[in-house]
């Protein structure tokens, strides 16, 4: 797979070489290979090659390289690389490779090891196995299990490179599966503590999904553009969608979701309009909770009878939506614009746009949470590019509140059990240290806390329970800072290595309100 980089780079080199140009090859080597990999298939970052940036362009690279990139890990380097060096780079990634990188069937089957445990009828350690803390340290590339009542960690084990999108759990908290930015998809018995399956489901993966019943597995992936379906047991390829629009116009998947009501998948694809919703379950219709209009049911009622195993359903938009944030009972779906000015409402239902609701200042839709209040349903969401939190009423799509915080966040977290919500300023350059912690009843905030002054910190989880409220401290000599949720006293702080993010079992699996899904 490699063969077809060497031979771009060495022209790029050879042409450079000859005109007396900077030479793009050994420029990407040191300023972009530890982020986006020395193949350009992706690392921490996405991979590089013409198909996969999308309708940015050669003049938009250039800017990326140049400034950065707004709301993402992606620095500029205008103070260190000039003019023709930026020009050189952007140039190389718009090369197309000699041959097209390849990684269908055959090669994600062979990429497949199994490696089963012993069997065992109770998990190895004598920690609530249902209040564990799944922690991803992104600093050295490791998860620690944490004992969600005692806050010590039980296990450490290596992981694949670059996790990302959060782990999905199954229904009796035994297996956690992973997907990593490189592919990679590991299963773990949190029982065992054991590695018991890995595959490489693609070159580079966005997250991953798992069905209601734990069966099927899904893949959303960047490169190829591909949704793979595996079975969770074990891991087996059950089904590659190739993902394309009605018109054939290939796209991105940007991540996939579990609709647990619906017994379906639901994906978000970056390039082209259109939500996919895949099939979990052959002709279950969904379970509809509240009120439901008669035609909404019928309609899919109707549909799920005549559908099998992964059928597709194609829903079109007038844009192409990214970043979704669900109702609690699945029926609507919040997409971001990808304008970053707005969020579409699309009612899953009958696959119909309801709502446009203005949210200037690129909405992070992926991290909102929702509650109850006078009995309506609100959901608020950060934005990436402002100081301030969306929140609206789920009744008529209106907003109703704009918060005003320390600069832009990322995460927002809560639970059922909390009269708050936690809201970090991760994006913000002055102030990425600060925690706003704002009442759910009176949408106004209560405190600003300082877990470690100058440090980045983010990604707010509660236990089970909701009486603590874990931080993490995203430096690689990091921490998790644990808190009591009621008085905002620190209990106990625990060294990290960059911990990007914490999963409580409990709350997942029970797809809390206050945590993303």
């Amino acid at each position: 797979m490699k063969r077809w980089l060497a031979s771009c780079i060495a022209l790029a080199f050879l042409a450079g070489a000859a005109h007396g140009e900077p030479d793009a090859g050994a420029l990407f080597q040191s300023k972009c290979a530890p982020c986006h990999g020395g193949d350009r298939l992706g690392a921490i970052g996405p991979a590089l090659l013409p198909d996969n940036l999308g309708r940015l362009g050669v003049a938009g690279a250039e800017q990326v390289i140049r400034n950065g990139r707004e709301a993402t890990q992606m620095r500029g380097f205008a103070s260190e690389l000039d003019d023709a060096s930026i020009k050189a780079l952007a140039a190389l990634v718009y090369t197309k490779p000699m041959a097209k990188p390849v990684w269908g069937a055959a090669e994600i089957a062979a990429s497949r090891v199994l490696t089963p445990g012993p069997a065992v009828e109770k998990p190895v350690y004598a920690a609530d196995p249902l209040n564990l803390f799944v922690v991803v340290e992104s600093g050295d590339h490791h998860v620690s299990i944490l004992d969600g009542d005692t806050f010590t960690p039980i296990y450490r084990f290596a992981s694949r490179f670059a996790l990302h999108g959060g782990p999905k759990f199954t229904r009796d908290g035994r297996y956690v599966f992973f997907g990593s930015r490189d592919g990679w998809v590991t299963k773990f018995d949190l029982w065992t503590l054991r590695v018991v399956a890995e595959i490489r489901a693609g070159i580079n993966t966005r997250n991953i999904a798992l069905s209601k019943d734990a069966k099927h597995l899904a893949v959303a992936n960047y490169l190829p553009n591909t949704l793979v379906v595996l079975n969770a047991e074990d891991l087996s390829i059950e089904k590659i969608f190739e993902v394309a629009d009605r018109k054939g116009r290939s796209s991105r998947v940007s991540a996939v979701y579990q609709a647990p009501q619906r017994d379906s998948f639901i994906a978000a694809l970056k390039d082209v309009p259109e939500i996919w919703e895949i099939a979990t379950n052959a002709g279950a219709p969904p379970v509809f909770t509240g009120f439901v209009h008669s035609y909404e049911k019928g309609m899919v009622e109707a549909l799920a009878a005549s559908q099998g195993l992964f059928a597709l359903r194609r829903i079109e938009t007038s844009e192409p939506l990214d970043d979704f944030f669900f109702d609690p009972d699945y029926r609507n779906l919040i997409g971001a614009s990808r304008k970053g000015d707005h969020a579409v409402v699309v009612n899953l239902n009958t696959g119909r746009e309801i709502a446009d609701i203005p949210m200037p200042g690129m909405p992070h839709l992926g991290s909102g949470v929702s509650w109850m209040r006078d009995g309506h349903r609100l959901v608020a969401t950060p934005h990436l590019k402002e100081g301030k939190i969306s929140v609206i009423d789920t009744a008529d799509w209106k907003t109703i509140a704009t918060i005003d915080t320390a600069g832009p966040g990322f995460f927002l977290r809560s639970h059922e059990n909390s009269p708050y919500i936690w809201a970090d300023s991760f994006m913000s350059r002055q102030n990425k240290d600060k925690v706003q912690i704002i009442d759910k009843e009176t949408l106004k905030i209560v405190r600003v806390m300082q877990p470690a002054p100058g440090k980045t910190t983010g990604h707010v989880e509660f236990d089970r329970s909701g009486r603590h409220a874990l931080v993490s401290v995203w430096e690689m000599d990091g921490a998790i800072i644990v808190y009591d949720a009621t008085t905002f006293q620190e209990i106990k702080r625990l060294p990290m290595s960059k911990p990007a993010g914490k999963y409580n079992v409990f709350n997942k699996i029970t797809f809390s309100e206050g945590t993303s899904h």
